[in-house]
């Protein structure tokens, strides 16, 4: 391990690996990944029924434009104008990367990328390689980076992003075994972390996944929508979201008390009506406050009976009441859909079978036999919709950091199912752009002290295992301003004294110790940003708050919630830039461009 690099990037996912293929194409090849762990994170190890990647259309006769695909990112709320075109205008050019680089995206036999409407989307712009389309893609990029040979520091849980006045000066790291402290130093940090995975406890991001958030709230960065978040119905032994065909078959919903005694729950409180609630939550997983009397009932209804203290599962092996007989009591969406399929038969797993098998092959690969057990369930966080504040190249208000991936915040309110995948490949793709563009400097080893710790017995699990469970308790999609309040000001205050309240046995827990750290920051900003966001928007997008009714929607539409440490305050949307578009002024630019090169 070098001392010191041009450019660092933390992370091994899609984002990750993308931003180092891309400066290496750039020529910037003094660079490296660190990483916790090279196999980790949601990328690699998540999906779903049919995982979504986003893209301007490219197939048949539909229309399709930057501008108008620009416009549907943007009229989700909370998306800047910047992103939203950035994000519509690189969506071709990263995914023919991608398929360059062997994603098996469906193409007919004249080169058209078929594409199907996905939640939010007006055309029919999205593409799936099937549940596994992050891991495809992150191993197609990896395979290229390995290829080129760039350097992957492994086993390095970085622990603090380092700065000055000017900007980003390195980075410290602890050894993720033997915790073994290093510096090293670099002008420029790109961070795809991913996700704040760690802060809830119900939660369907793989156990891998823990995020870095709080390496950017260290560093300076403010933050932006923490308050938006994506939460739905998940499997908890395996975690996996439970949408698509494994809610269009139609399982039963079963709860368990502590005796073992058996309900159908949802029958019991919605009863035919469920089947139709049930089917719909294929299409429309994530928790939507819109929804709240419609599909996402079963959401609600599902925490209720957890809260009561019982386990509910989802059960394949029987149908649920309103199908003993035959299939005549289904909406008539429901009907035709299994019709059409071929699957207007049988129990649900039959159905599976017929429709989807690698669903039932994907649980039987942990250990999971959909044919027999049920299959225990929880409404869980799956996405944040929010992230670090990036400008139109993805970098921060710290000079030379960057951010890109879920961990940037540029998603907004209702994003297009899919538009995540694609925010991997634009916003790495702006961030490596603008660093090959920028004048190189060279950087000394930067000073790091480590705070005091307190060792002795540990208090790590106890710290992490209590703020997780209250966090999904009080701030998840049914939240309580009054719980979050509380919350909050145990977290402030376990911010500010952290390093004298956390004890670790030894220094193979140091790597441990600053991820809770992380965890405590980003939860801190969370709750400042939810809270913001309840006194001033109220229920809305994919939390209710305090069972209000609907916030205002032109409010929650034009603009965002801005989050400095423990302060959040509202800001407006910048509007859709009207960039030139007159191809000879374009083209001048490009070769006075080149001449200064």
């Amino acid at each position: 391990m070098k001392n010191r690099y041009h450019t660092l990037i933390i992370g091994t996912g899609c984002a990750g690996f993308n931003a180092a293929d891309r400066l290496y194409g750039f020529g910037i090849r003094d660079i490296a990944i660190v990483t916790e762990g090279r196999y980790m994170g949601t990328s690699r190890n998540t999906g779903s029924d049919k995982q979504t990647y986003y893209k301007l259309s490219l197939c048949g006769s539909e229309g399709d434009s930057v501008r108008e695909m620009a416009g549907t990112l943007y009229s989700g709320g909370g998306v800047m104008g910047e992103h939203a075109l950035c994000e519509a205008a690189y969506s071709t050019r990263c995914f023919m990367r991608l398929v360059e680089l062997g994603v098996p995206f469906p193409t007919n036999e004249f080169g058209e990328y078929a594409g199907y409407k996905t939640d939010h989307d007006p055309r029919t712009r999205a593409t799936s390689c099937g549940p596994l389309t992050s891991k495809y893609m992150t191993e197609a990029l990896e395979r290229s980076v390995l290829q080129k040979g760039i350097e992957i520091l492994d086993f390095q849980r970085v622990i603090e992003i380092l700065t000055d006045e000017d900007g980003v000066t390195g980075i410290a790291c602890a050894d993720t075994v033997t915790g073994k402290l290093s510096v090293i130093a670099c002008q420029n940090v790109i961070l795809c972390t991913g996700g704040p995975a760690g802060i809830y406890k119900n939660t369907v991001y793989p156990k891998s996944q823990h995020g870095g958030t709080g390496l950017a709230i260290l560093a300076g960065a403010s933050l932006s929508n923490m308050e938006e978040w994506q939460y739905g119905i998940a499997s908890t032994k395996f975690r996996w979201n439970l949408s698509g065909t494994y809610q269009q078959v139609l399982p039963r919903y079963i709860s368990v008390d502590a005796e073992g005694n058996e309900r159908e729950f949802l029958h019991e409180t919605l009863g035919t009506s469920s089947l139709g609630r049930i089917f719909l939550k294929g299409y429309q997983w994530p928790f939507d406050t819109r929804k709240a009397e419609a599909s996402s009932q079963i959401d609600l209804l599902v925490a209720k009976e957890i809260k009561q203290g019982k386990r509910v599962y989802l059960d394949f092996s029987r149908n649920p009441r309103g199908l003993e007989k035959d299939f005549s009591a289904l909406p008539e969406e429901a009907y035709d859909y299994l019709s059409r399929s071929g699957a207007l038969f049988g129990t649900p797993i039959e159905r599976l079978a017929k429709m989807n098998k690698g669903a039932i092959d994907l649980y039987a690969s942990h250990g999971i036999d959909l044919y027999s057990e049920y299959l225990e369930i929880a409404v869980c966080a799956q996405h944040c919709n929010g992230g670090v504040t990036v400008d139109a190249n993805w970098q921060t208000e710290v000079k030379g950091l960057y951010v890109a991936g879920e961990a940037a915040g540029t998603f907004g309110v209702y994003r297009p199912g899919g538009s995540a995948l694609n925010s991997t490949q634009v916003g790495s793709l702006r961030a490596a752009e603008h660093i090959a563009g920028k004048k190189r400097e060279t950087a000394g080893v930067p000073a790091y002290t480590l705070p005091e710790i307190q060792y002795g017995k540990s208090n790590l699990t106890h710290l992490w295992k209590t703020l997780q469970a209250e966090m999904s308790r009080v701030a998840d999609f049914d939240r309580s301003t009054e719980g979050m309040r509380a919350l909050f000001s145990r977290v402030r205050e376990l911010c500010e004294s952290f390093f004298d309240k956390a004890v670790i046995a030894d220094s193979s827990e140091l790597s441990d110790l600053f991820k809770l750290y992380d965890m405590v920051l980003t939860q801190r900003s969370v709750l400042s940003a939810m809270l913001c966001s309840a006194e001033r928007l109220g229920t809305h997008g994919a939390a209710l708050v305090d069972r209000q009714p609907y916030g205002t929607e032109e409010a929650v539409r034009t603009t965002r919630t801005v989050t400095k440490g423990e302060e959040s305050r509202l800001c407006p949307l910048s509007d859709m830039p009207e960039p030139e578009l007159w191809f000879e002024t374009l083209l001048a630019r490009r070769k006075k461009e080149n001449l200064e090169q």
